[in-house]
């Protein structure tokens, strides 16, 4: 009887302890703007008010550049990555910097966002398509219209040696079988110059500097309302996307409090959260922000991030060799 006792104790004591609320710190490294970091965080700890979270923010290159360090002095500080792109988070998979959560639910989700592994999981579809200036006469419809007579001399896009989404971009539209490398080329004979980021892609559009450009979805999108002089196109072919994906380090000092970040992103909670900062949703049934279509509506291009990861150096090398160094 006395034994009895004992082990229902034993059993309800790990039962209540399975099922606390997680608490302690947490180290957060995130290439979200600022502000959306912030917003993030905050929710976050409205949830789990015993999690205090630490966070560092930079773009993803810096933040790689800082976690490098890090790891070669062997003292990796944060417990959770929330960042860019699923190519950057193979990378570390590969190193084994990255522990499976393959307990998180991802039922909701196509199988295209989420590592098999559960090594990371994407929270948003932040895709690149084709913006142009209202004035424009050629309203584009496919990547290729890019190459008209009528978009010569007016296409700016970002360098994929400067930004990760043209980086994503290149590998899928070089990849599929009606564009590859020809269309890169025929942007070259347009007279392309690929430089800086989707910033300057947008206000060289937006400003009337240039007619066409590459760039990331919600740049023009949330600036329509405002009366901005741009539209945004998904074409045809598809898009690529970014996916920011959250994952949890191998070196974790708070694996409790990591995996319920994770859990809270990509919730229903997390993903109406997401799309109330002006980004499509990754979850299927979380309703698109003004101005969006919905995510059934959009077609993705396919993308293999290992393949990605695999030729990243000769995709780059590609590019040098087509629009010059």
């Amino acid at each position: 009887m006395k034994t009895t006792l004992l082990l229902s104790a034993l059993v309800a004591g790990l039962a209540g302890t399975a099922m606390a609320d997680p608490s302690g710190k947490l180290v957060l490294y995130t290439s979200q703007p600022n502000a959306d970091a912030q917003q993030t965080v905050d929710a976050f700890t409205a949830k789990y008010p015993d999690v205090e979270v630490e966070w560092f923010r930079d773009g993803t290159t810096k933040v790689m550049g800082k976690l490098a360090a890090e790891f070669e002095a062997g003292q990796p500080q944060p417990d959770v990555l929330l960042i860019a792109d699923m190519v950057t988070m193979e990378g570390l998979e590969a190193e084994g910097r990255l522990m499976a959560y393959p307990e998180a639910d991802t039922s909701a989700y196509g199988d295209q966002l989420m590592d098999a592994e559960g090594h990371y999981f994407s929270t948003k579809l932040i895709t690149t398509g084709i913006v142009y200036n209202t004035s424009a006469e050629m309203v584009p419809t496919s990547w290729n219209d890019l190459l008209k007579p009528e978009a010569k001399g007016q296409i700016v896009m970002p360098s994929p040696l400067t930004s990760g989404a043209a980086t994503i971009h290149m590998a899928a539209l070089t990849s599929n079988p009606d564009l590859g490398w020809d269309l890169y080329q025929g942007l070259a004979d347009q007279g392309t110059n690929p430089q800086g980021g989707n910033g300057g892609v947008y206000k060289a559009v937006a400003g009337g500097e240039k007619l066409y450009g590459f760039v990331v979805d919600f740049l023009p999108i949330r600036e329509l309302s405002n009366g901005a002089p741009v539209a945004f196109v998904f074409p045809e072919e598809g898009v690529s996307a970014v996916t920011e994906p959250v994952a949890i380090l191998s070196t974790a000092r708070n694996p409790e409090a990591a995996k319920a970040f994770v859990d809270f992103l990509i919730s229903t909670e997390g993903q109406e959260l997401a799309a109330s900062m002006g980004y499509l949703p990754a979850h299927p049934d979380v309703a698109a922000p003004a101005g969006f279509p919905a995510l059934s509506d959009i077609k993705l291009m396919d993308f293999d991030p290992a393949k990605a990861l695999a030729e990243d150096q000769a995709n780059k090398q590609k590019f040098l060799d087509i629009f010059g160094g």
